[in-house]
């Protein structure tokens, strides 16, 4: 039975002719992403893709690893990575097999039901301005899967697939480098974790 693949949402919040329902439906055209929300847009994941978020500073500083990714944010303090569809549920067995487990506490995601901030796209007029922008963005055209970071990519070698166990580890190591630097400066803990709950330091 062939499966009917339902077309995606463009927000139905963004006023008509306004700079969100534009944006919204390039999104739905030139990437079939669905859309939610005004003032900001969102984008809503768990459908084309998940996202992984970090620290913009440990961000950095994994793009300057060299670590293949897929197309990346960043919104405010915190940087998004996009993976592929339920790469969030796979993202706490991933750091209890690396062996991070509680350490990485920096290193969240957000899947089935979650929204992120949407970014203007590249070519959107001059002067549009939004709350994140895309710092890798993502390709017109291209279908998302196999461009995302995936669990199964590990192991290949060669192929297109980045891999979602080498992006992990290579965040939650960047995640943990920035919390003991910042707790070596004297940065309290707790601003470095969503809601101010402070987390015990391992160091290694």
């Amino acid at each position: 039975m062939t499966r009917t693949v339902p077309q995606p949402r463009s927000s139905p919040d963004a006023a008509p002719g306004s700079a969100d329902a534009a944006l919204a439906g390039r999104y739905a055209r030139e990437l079939g992403w669905a859309t939610a929300g005004r003032g900001p847009l969102h984008l809503l994941t768990g459908e084309s893709f998940d996202v992984l978020e970090v620290p913009a500073e440990a961000g950095h500083a994994v793009l300057r690893r060299g670590v293949r990714t897929g197309p990346v944010l960043l919104s405010g303090t915190r940087m998004g990575l996009l993976v592929a569809a339920g790469g969030a549920d796979e993202l706490p067995g991933l750091l209890d097999w690396l062996e991070w487990g509680p350490l990485a506490p920096d290193l969240t995601a957000v899947g089935a039901g979650g929204r992120v901030t949407a970014p203007p796209l590249p070519g959107s007029p001059e002067g549009s301005t939004g709350a994140a922008v895309w710092l890798r963005p993502p390709e017109p055209g291209r279908a998302p899967g196999p461009a995302l970071p995936a669990l199964a990519g590990f192991g290949s070698s060669g192929g297109d697939a980045p891999d979602l166990v080498r992006l992990v580890d290579a965040a939650a190591t960047e995640c943990h480098r920035v919390r003991l630097s910042h707790a070596r400066t004297g940065v309290p803990t707790g601003m470095l974790t969503r809601g101010g709950a402070g987390q015990p330091l391992a160091f290694s």
